[in-house]
């Protein structure tokens, strides 16, 4: 079986999808031509070789409806026979991308593939592609009456569930700004972000982060998702989601370069990290975002390591309670678990964030001399991925 590994990896600066961001005036897809350009650029790689560019996009209409990575592929001027194909698994398609790319040099039919990700919720709203219909039919209604409920609501139900406090939740919060600034003012950042150029100007850097923000200042924020039928129904929310302790609404793209050992080494391109397990699993679509806990047991179990072996761990922070909740069940330092901020702090561009994720953590092994990364991301129905890499240099 041929080994896959990561040859390099990067991400554009995550920019507001309020008016003024950085990205609102630039369509999707050249923003992510920009990345493709990019990382085949920086490896002086012929992209001809390229076997396939697997995207992850979560809303895929609008400016992201026709195949956005092969349109960005062919955008920045590269060879039409490369094809390209879009992987929707909600907040996780572009891992579930990795996921494809390296399962399939594993198994022999691809040398070279580029899996990345995109999403411009500035130009295409999260939800629009519903199109305001009901996308659940009469049987799937008739097994979760009387009905499942928003991502808010189910974020109340984990934090609910696990005990976790309100204070908890914008203390969180708070720390992942602290520690994406304290990264930012580091420098730590400035590898894996590919500036981007713009109508406006470059953007090298993540305007999500707010320093300074304090939990008492969240506290004072008022839940968007309270109302009395979800208090009757669930009288054990306490109503303490915010904007404030949930991921950010943004635009953003990132692209991982994957390989075969054997091709990177007849390239004279040093493999960065290998793939040690991969999960992707199911829980229950009603609490939702709780798919984390029980894939990233099984990739511990498939990868024959111990969770103390991990030196490094991504839980994306769609909400606070997601992170908190799986620190509860595994026990695990604070210093391990999202160290330089998560997607509270800097964003979450639904179809980039996997490769994000994966980008942040594998620099941070590297600039930490560690060896070990876990990557666990909750995703809409009820599932998620989990992937554990390892670094080679």
């Amino acid at each position: 079986m041929e080994e896959a590994v990561i040859v390099d990896a990067i991400r554009s600066p995550i920019g507001r999808s309020k008016a003024g961001g950085a990205f609102t005036q630039m369509h999707p897809t050249d923003l992510l031509a920009q990345l493709l350009q990019g990382i085949v650029e920086r490896n002086k790689l012929d992209p001809a070789l390229v076997d396939d560019v697997i995207t992850g996009c979560v809303s895929q209409v609008g400016e992201q409806s026709g195949t956005p990575g092969r349109v960005a592929w062919l955008a920045a001027g590269y060879p039409e026979h490369v094809p390209s194909t879009t992987i929707d698994r909600k907040c996780g398609s572009s891992q579930q991308a990795v996921h494809f790319a390296a399962q399939g040099i594993m198994a022999g039919a691809y040398d070279i593939v580029i899996a990345c990700g995109i999403e411009s919720m500035s130009h295409v709203p999260m939800g629009v592609s519903r199109l305001d219909q009901n996308p659940y039919g009469e049987a799937f209604l008739k097994r979760y009456e009387p009905g499942l409920v928003s991502q808010g609501v189910s974020a109340e139900l984990v934090a609910a569930k696990w005990g976790i406090s309100r204070q908890e939740l914008d203390e969180y919060s708070a720390r992942s700004h602290e520690r994406a600034h304290q990264a930012r003012e580091a420098g730590l950042f400035r590898r894996e972000i590919l500036p981007i150029h713009t109508v406006n100007g470059v953007v090298d850097q993540d305007e999500t982060i707010r320093p300074g923000t304090q939990a008492s200042k969240l506290a004072e924020l008022k839940s968007p998702f309270e109302n009395e039928a979800m208090s009757q129904r669930f009288p054990q929310i306490g109503w303490h989601v915010t904007a404030g302790n949930a991921s950010q609404i943004s635009d953003g793209a990132a692209a991982m370069l994957i390989m075969s050992r054997r091709m990177a080494d007849k390239l004279g391109l040093k493999p960065r990290a290998r793939f040690v397990a991969f999960d992707v699993r199911g829980d229950d679509p009603l609490l939702m975002l709780t798919a984390p806990i029980s894939s990233s047991r099984k990739a511990i179990d498939k990868s024959g390591l111990k969770l103390a072996d991990i030196d490094h761990i991504e839980v994306n922070e769609a909400f606070a309670s997601v992170p908190l909740a799986w620190q509860r069940e595994f026990q695990v330092d604070n210093a391990k678990l999202n160290p330089r901020g998560g997607a509270i702090a800097l964003g979450h561009p639904l179809g980039a964030s996997g490769v994000r994720l994966m980008t942040t953590m594998l620099h941070a092994l590297e600039d930490n001399g560690q060896r070990y990364g876990l990557q666990t991301m909750c995703e809409a129905g009820g599932m998620a991925n989990t992937t554990i890499i390892e670094r080679l240099n």
